[in-house]
């Protein structure tokens, strides 16, 4: 295939997807905004939402890279089966997912009430409650969707590195942002 056809396929497999994420983005917005009034009750909670958001893309985002190689090597096959491979590269995604959402929320607490001093902090089990539910939460669907759209789009013919970016960043900012807002009501609940 030409150069000219290289890029042409990329843009075309491409731009559907980032109109799906660019939507999604939108979505976790709003859902944003329905988090405002939470700060008054957890204080510190914005400090947490990009760095929750980036870890969601980065721990699956490795994900996703790790099955699009195995798919490119013939390693995985494009659907759910006992595949060592993929069994360890899931686990280990859902543990280092709900690991950094725990440590976020620790973190958060460590350098708003120490470093920086704010005297108005949530507690450290708040703040940590919150990425817990989040973190658990969260890492159940983005595995779950991750596989879905990788392996469905694969069978169509889309290469999976094309889908891994904008399949991540969309599923991580919407899931993301509606279990935060459901952690930050449960916690509500709770306490």
């Amino acid at each position: 295939m030409s150069v000219r056809g290289d890029v042409w396929s990329i843009y075309r497999e491409a731009l559907p997807i980032l109109f799906i994420a660019l939507s999604g983005g939108l979505f976790a917005g709003l859902v944003l905004e329905g988090l405002v009034d939470s700060i008054e009750r957890f204080p510190g909670l914005f400090v947490m939402i990009p760095v929750f958001l980036a870890t969601r893309g980065n721990v699956y985002g490795a994900l996703g890279g790790r099955i699009a190689s195995g798919l490119h090597q013939g390693l995985i096959e494009p659907h759910f089966e006992w595949n060592e491979r993929l069994i360890n590269a899931v686990l280990a995604s859902f543990i280092n997912g709900i690991g950094i959402s725990v440590v976020i929320g620790a973190l958060t607490w460590v350098a708003l009430e120490w470093v920086l001093g704010w005297g108005d902090v949530a507690a450290l089990y708040e703040l940590v409650g919150i990425m817990l539910i989040s973190g658990v939460l969260t890492s159940f669907v983005m595995i779950a969707g991750l596989l879905a759209l990788i392996f469905a789009g694969y069978r169509h013919g889309y290469d999976p590195d094309n889908l891994v970016g904008p399949v991540v960043t969309t599923l991580g900012d919407i899931f993301g942002m509606l279990f935060l807002l459901f952690a930050v009501g449960t916690m509500e609940v709770l306490l």
